[in-house]
């Protein structure tokens, strides 16, 4: 199928296309090449054209990004696009069984390649940053997307899809931040930062922190509270799985609220 086809159909139809594209044999490497790279180009292109070469207007004014720093963040976002892409489908297959589902790599990275179209589509608002709610938008109707492909790629009853989609979604967003938080270490400390002799991870503290010494300071990677906060992203997902099959409005709004102060939890350090 053409990519054209492939996102017209996901897009706007799907229920219908999800069965055919667990049906399908789809290679990583044919999956990045014809379909993943082409469409994460869309964010990392749009972003760099709106921060400098249009600019953000405010107050009569317009204020650019430098075009080097620009095109130094366009390329990083747009690897961490992809590798993101990735580490997320390597996460959703590790949850499967946990919520009645069954494993499978090379489906969990086509449900994650696929319901992240309308969010890499949505990036072309970047090219004006004032139109953020339209890239948030698109960003919450591939939630939508990767909940409806859920039975179909991993085989979780549908009962179980959304703990299970609201549990992938929280581990990816705090994936991000710490992604993210290393590309900001490495953009704005130059060629040299983590790379250098300085950039060694300390890994034999004894209070279990990983730590990062960079131009600007270090940064500590506490691996005690990674561990806590996904245990605490586990007995969420079982409480929000109870709360849906009891029906009660309540418990799941109050498990809602609970998983966006989790969000919040930073667990890359003190």
């Amino acid at each position: 199928m053409s990519l054209v086809a492939r996102i017209k159909g996901i897009m706007l139809t799907p229920r219908q296309v999800w069965p055919v594209i667990a049906a399908e044999e789809t290679g990583t490497v044919a999956l990045y090449t014809r379909y993943v790279m082409p469409l994460a180009a869309v964010p990392a292109v749009a972003g760099f054209l709106g921060a400098s070469i249009f600019g953000v207007g405010t107050f009569g004014l317009s204020i650019r990004v430098p075009l080097a720093t620009g095109l130094l963040q366009m390329v990083m976002s747009y690897t961490v696009s992809l590798v993101m892409i990735f580490v997320v489908s390597l996460t959703g297959n590790a949850l499967a069984s946990g919520f009645g589902g069954q494993k499978n790599s090379a489906n969990a990275l086509k449900l994650v390649a696929y319901s992240s179209t309308a969010a890499m589509m949505g990036g072309v608002f970047a090219l004006v940053p004032a139109l953020w709610m339209m890239m948030l938008a698109a960003s919450f109707y591939s939630v939508y997307l990767l909940f409806l492909g859920v039975p179909s790629l991993m085989l979780v009853p549908r009962q179980k899809a959304l703990p299970y989609t609201a549990v992938l979604v929280v581990c990816g967003i705090v994936l991000g931040v710490i992604v993210n938080m290393v590309v900001g270490i490495v953009a704005y400390t130059g060629p040299a930062g983590i790379g250098s002799v300085d950039g060694a991870a300390d890994m034999e503290s004894p209070t279990g922190e990983v730590t990062i010494n960079t131009p600007n300071g270090a940064v500590t990677f506490d691996m005690g509270k990674m561990e806590a906060w996904s245990t605490k992203v586990e007995a969420l997902g079982r409480k929000l799985e109870e709360a849906q099959q009891s029906g009660d409005s309540a418990a799941f709004e109050q498990v809602l609220k609970e998983m966006n102060e989790l969000q919040r939890e930073q667990p890359t350090g003190k």
